[in-house]
């Protein structure tokens, strides 16, 4: 009966949902973001942040935030620090803006806050059913592309190259076990094998060990005691904010327009996919719950001493797999609070393991395309520009953002300026200042 309890608040239906494929995949999308716990204590510790305990803040601040989506938003998401807001704090706002790391975090938990009140208003929630039904099926899309684009950087299949800027790479044990991953893993989804992400990523981790790929330190234990976040917890300095220094009002504003849509563009994404969307007015369920889950998670990973916490994309993997309620996420949750303690376990995971994941989510993610109305140039050229600008740019959010101009710019040049909503006018306002306040 306890249990029962537990699972109805989640969302779990016993005659919708197994707990099985609930369990199984919020393991596979842990698998694949598990690489947080690796990069962000690196990316942190650049800024003079001390790792060990960027680690622990990292994991509280994950579990914190995916049981507010578990339990509150009752979704399949989980949520992190993010990528590339963690590179945006160290080596923009701290490395090259002069900021102290201390004085970087009080820009991140004001944004939480400002984050908060705008859930609670309902605002985000406006912004997200304002972007144009076409603009959302090309969103879907563009993450498909970009997640893919990941996995095969990643794995050392797509490299950099001066002629052409991206180039293939060369035939190295890593991108030899990625590109495996790849091909098994769509062999085991063409066989409908239920957990086919995952097992892709296990057999992959333990294929790489003898390439050298996977590294297994010389004193691996399984065991380790979680490091005290004391170092980063509670050290915020607010005497920039106080001082009404109004370039660092702009970044904490860069940081709330960064973060609002990197998880818009996630949570339309993997609401696709999951079929969390209403199938008239193409609006998500539960949406403004589900950035409730993310401003909280953005806060409390500030008073812990981490960089802005965002929805993560790789929870597509995980809804690839089945996972649909809360206990998708609650999973997820579980094993961060786990990798507090078995930490040299999650962090052997190599990247070219979890390439075939994100490799293959971005395939399923194409389907959406076929629903953009590519006979209307009006709405097929903003679409395309979402779609490409989100791998090229490396950026949900910039394709976004580039995508909504250009579907204003066109309609309104066009004289079809009555299709475009007021709300879509004043954030075709706000991305001109984006990009033209830099230049003044």
């Amino acid at each position: 009966m306890f249990m029962k309890t537990i699972l109805s608040l989640l969302g779990f239906d016993a005659q919708k949902h197994s707990v099985k494929t609930e369990l199984m995949a919020g393991l596979t999308t842990f698998l694949t973001m598990s690489y947080i716990l690796a990069v962000n204590p690196i990316i942190l510790g650049d800024a003079g942040m001390e790792k060990g305990a960027v680690f622990s803040a990292t994991v509280i601040a994950a579990v914190v935030a995916t049981c507010v989506m578990a339990l509150y938003a009752k979704m399949p998401f989980a949520l992190a620090s993010g990528m590339g807001l963690n590179a945006f704090f160290a080596y923009t706002l701290v490395l090259v803006m002069g900021y102290s790391w201390q004085e970087a975090l009080a820009a991140v938990f004001i944004e939480g806050v400002f984050f908060i009140i705008l859930t609670i208003l309902r605002i985000r929630e406006a912004v997200v059913n304002a972007i144009p039904i076409n603009i959302r099926y090309s969103i879907s899309v563009g993450i498909g592309l970009f997640i893919a684009f990941i996995g095969l950087k990643n794995g050392g299949i797509v490299v950099v190259n001066d002629a052409t800027v991206t180039g293939l790479g060369p035939w190295t044990p890593t991108s030899v076990v990625a590109i495996s991953g790849i091909l098994l893993g769509a062999i085991l989804l063409t066989l409908k094998v239920r957990g086919a992400l995952f097992y892709t990523i296990f057999i992959m981790t333990v294929v790489g060990i003898p390439f050298g790929v996977t590294q297994i330190p010389e004193n691996f234990t399984v065991l380790s005691l979680p490091q005290s976040i004391e170092p980063v917890a509670l050290k915020m300095d607010f005497s920039r904010f106080i001082s009404l220094d109004i370039e660092y009002y702009i970044v904490v504003a860069t940081l709330l327009f960064m973060d609002l849509f990197d998880t818009i563009g996630t949570l339309i994404g993997a609401s696709m996919v999951a079929g969390m969307v209403d199938a008239k007015t193409g609006r998500i369920h539960h949406l403004n719950k589900a950035l409730m889950a993310d401003a909280v998670g953005t806060t409390v990973g500030a008073l812990c001493g981490t960089s802005t916490v965002t929805t993560y994309v790789e929870s597509t993997t995980g809804i690839v797999e089945g996972g649909r309620t809360g206990l998708t996420a609650l999973t997820v949750a579980g094993l961060f609070f786990l990798a507090l303690f078995f930490s040299p376990i999650f962090l052997i995971i190599p990247s070219a393991a979890t390439t075939s994941a994100l490799f293959l989510v971005g395939v399923m993610m194409l389907r959406q395309i076929v629903h953009v109305d590519f006979d209307d140039f009006s709405e097929a050229m903003p679409c395309l520009m979402t779609m490409l600008m989100m791998p090229f740019a490396g950026s949900i959010s910039e394709g976004i953002v580039l995508g909504m101009l250009s579907f204003v710019f066109v309609k309104v040049c066009s004289g079809r300026y009555r299709e475009i909503s007021a709300t879509m006018y004043i954030l075709a306002a706000f991305f001109i200042l984006k990009y033209v306040a830099p230049l003044i």
